[in-house]
């Protein structure tokens, strides 16, 4: 088996390879992606990086340590896909390294190297590492930071208080205050679910405490004294209503999260699965302490956001930590015992075979996408993003064959009872699906969403134009016209843009739903059409 500092130098290599080419090969995707690298992308055209930004008004849903990192990113790279997304590239290496380094602490070096593969190996936490959204980072630091509370519950440590704080800290920097909730809850559960006999260093959580708010401080502070209050009052009723009220468009059932779960983090769900049916059993109390930690989180985590009206697919992604690792339990029972699988072989194989055949069958229905149109009758946006020029060639249908022909392998070598060798080709074949969906079907799919209105707005850069949108949310028009700062605050007046007496020409965008509604504003005259999205000028 290789050195300690061999594997470290291979995960650092492998996680490179998987999440690192390619990043800048695709459009960043409304809302999330372009939101947060738009926000960057001002930082730096302004020079004001205290405080986020993005039209060049204030933004008050995000504090700002993910945002600096990207516009640190794009200060080296330069403004574009690459630079918005290469942190979290960077956080997928660090993830990588991070689970192996804790496995190995908890259960040894076997274990560690699968918790890694659990993860890099099934679908959604392979995905993240490639994108520009803000929960890598604020995953990691919310995670390092309950490893650090079970290490100050089990040590008594000084320094575990201080590093839980400062990545809760971090983590709050990152996204808000649901990065000391859940920790908050996790330990709440622990303690009520050992019947209040758990012996917790209050000393320690103090210190922990006070860590977290001087690390959220040290900006906090700055921003109070430098802008007011303003952004820390609406900061916080934003966080409120995100959690009490339903955003639009992103509704959904109680158990949308767990279907999430099951079908994103395939194949890691599958194995977690059973080991919540069917716990591994370990001797040692410690590893049966540190497995209720992750059980806490995980249903923490679940039912949290079960509950919060808005249903978004990240929002549970906190949760791929403890599921990967209760995989990790179930996998070295299989590596080190040379066990079968159990049943989970055969929901492994239906439920793989499952997303592989739907993989597979996709670009034969893009060949013949005019007879996909009638099932989109109540939705005429959809209808037409449906003519959008996007070729097939059947090529694309290799990335479900490669997973199927992994679940086959799999199935083929646990027969010859190889359980190892069957572990090691489901989840290998998982991370490569991954890679190769992305390959084939990315830029198909922004080719349907959004490639008409953001290959327009390209067109505009470098032109002095007003651009917005009408009757849908969006940030692309921001970031991929490269707006400059306004100047004039009749800017940001959409009645002057419309009606005023305006010094240069006003695009406006709108879906084909709202086509009616914005021409008939008398100064606008339609210019174009394509692919679901209508585009009208108005000239001064």
């Amino acid at each position: 088996m290789p050195t300690r500092g061999q594997l470290h130098l291979l995960i650092i290599a492998l996680a490179a390879l998987l999440f690192i080419p390619g990043l800048g090969a695709v459009h960043l995707f409304d809302w999330d992606e372009i939101n947060f690298a738009e926000i960057a992308r001002e930082m730096i055209v302004t020079g004001d990086w205290s405080r986020p930004q993005i039209g060049y008004l204030p933004f008050h849903e995000k504090p700002p340590l993910f945002i600096w990192m990207q516009a640190v990113s794009m200060s080296l790279f330069g403004v574009g896909e690459l630079a918005a997304r290469f942190p979290n590239a960077i956080c997928g290496i660090i993830t990588l390294l991070l689970l192996y380094r804790m496995g190995e602490r908890m259960h040894g070096r076997v274990f560690g190297a699968l918790w890694a593969l659990a993860y890099i190996g099934s679908i959604l936490p392979h995905l993240y590492f490639r994108s520009g959204i803000i929960d890598p980072w604020f995953n990691l630091f919310i995670f390092l930071g309950v490893d650090r509370i079970i290490q100050l519950v089990h040590h008594g440590r000084l320094r575990d208080a201080v590093l839980g704080g400062t990545f809760l800290g971090l983590a709050v920097l990152t996204k808000g205050p649901v990065g000391v909730l859940i920790p908050g809850l996790t330990v709440a559960v622990y303690w009520t679910v050992s019947r209040f006999r758990a012996r917790l260093p209050w000393k320690g959580f103090g210190i922990l405490a006070l860590t977290t708010l001087a690390t959220v401080g040290t900006w906090g502070l700055y921003d109070l004294v430098r802008n007011g209050p303003e952004f820390m009052v609406a900061f916080f009723w934003r966080q409120v209503a995100m959690l009490t009220t339903e955003d639009a468009g992103h509704g959904g059932f109680m158990g949308y999260h767990f279907v999430v779960l099951l079908i994103g983090c395939f194949p890691a769900s599958v194995f977690a699965l059973q080991e919540l049916f069917k716990p591994t059993r370990r001797p040692e109390p410690h590893a049966r302490d540190e497995r209720s930690w992750m059980v806490i989180l995980f249903w923490v985590v679940l039912i949290l956001f079960s509950i919060v009206k808005t249903k978004i697919v990240h929002y549970s992604s906190l949760c791929y930590f403890p599921l990967t690792y209760l995989a990790a339990l179930q996998l070295e029972r299989i590596w080190s015992q040379r066990n079968g699988f159990g049943w989970s072989r055969f929901l492994l194989g239906g439920l793989g075979s499952l997303i592989a055949l739907i993989v597979i069958a996709l670009p034969f229905a893009g060949m013949q996408i005019e007879r996909l149109e009638p099932l989109f009758a109540q939705d005429p946006f959809a209808q037409a993003n449906l003519e959008a020029d996007v070729r097939w060639t059947g090529l694309e249908a290799i990335a479900g064959l490669l997973l199927l022909g992994a679940l086959l392998a799999g199935h083929y070598l646990h027969g010859k009872e190889r359980y190892r060798a069957a572990l090691l080709t489901v989840f290998v074949g998982g991370a490569l699906f991954v890679t190769t969906t992305l390959f084939f079907f990315i830029n198909r799919i922004e080719g349907y969403s959004q490639g008409a209105a953001i290959g327009f707005f390209e067109e505009r850069q470098g032109e002095r134009c007003y651009v917005i949108t009408q009757g849908y949310k969006s940030y692309a028009h921001l970031f991929y016209t490269r707006k400059p700062p306004v100047t004039d605050p009749r800017a940001h007046d959409e009645e002057w843009l419309l009606y005023g007496d305006i010094d240069r020409p006003v695009y406006v965008v709108c879906k084909v739903t709202s086509a009616g509604e914005v021409g008939a504003v008398r100064t606008l005259q339609e210019v174009g059409r394509k692919n679901g999205f209508v585009f009208f000028a108005r000239r001064p």
